[in-house]
């Protein structure tokens, strides 16, 4: 018997707990509270959630809302989400050390939202957020400590948009 933690069809569960980057912890050791999978939100909601992570220095938290609403968001914003989820991958990998996959994920996500910068749907700042990433990534490629993730976290709406 396996000492794995499965669902009844074999599949992962990932019960172990998790500290404020996703990285896993020893079982038994207090970490961050996960957020709820599958959870759908409003596209406000979802923004403002993953706003007060990525302020809180938890961007793999941010990256999970964002994966929420890029599954259950509508088929032409999906890019939209996935590109924040890379966004926030990145900056997860930045904090995490892994600088050159950090740098690589940050360009792949602004290339996902840039399609969107004419339309800022739900008030994202997509032209900022794209131009903050490839900013980042090429600061990452010189970097060699990884920097704290509450210190590196965009804004993802507009200056001035309510939250």
């Amino acid at each position: 018997m396996s000492d794995r933690d499965r669902d009844e069809e074999g599949r992962a569960r990932n019960a172990r707990p998790r500290d404020g980057l996703g990285r896993p912890l020893p079982y038994g050791a207090e970490g961050v509270e996960r957020q709820p999978e599958g959870v759908v939100r409003a596209p406000e909601e979802s923004l403002a959630e993953a706003q007060r992570l990525l302020d809180e220095g938890k961007p793999f938290h941010a990256h999970e809302v964002f994966e929420d609403a890029w599954k259950s968001g509508p088929e032409e914003e999906r890019e939209l989400w996935r590109g924040l989820a890379q966004l926030a991958v990145g900056v997860t990998h930045a904090a995490r050390g892994n600088l050159t996959g950090a740098a690589s994920l940050l360009d792949r996500g602004a290339g996902n939202i840039e399609p969107f910068a004419a339309r800022r749907p739900h008030g994202i700042d997509v032209e900022g957020l794209g131009a903050w990433a490839r900013t980042l990534a090429a600061s990452l490629r010189e970097q060699v400590a990884p920097p704290d993730a509450s210190t590196i976290v965009p804004r993802l709406r507009e200056p001035g948009h309510d939250r």
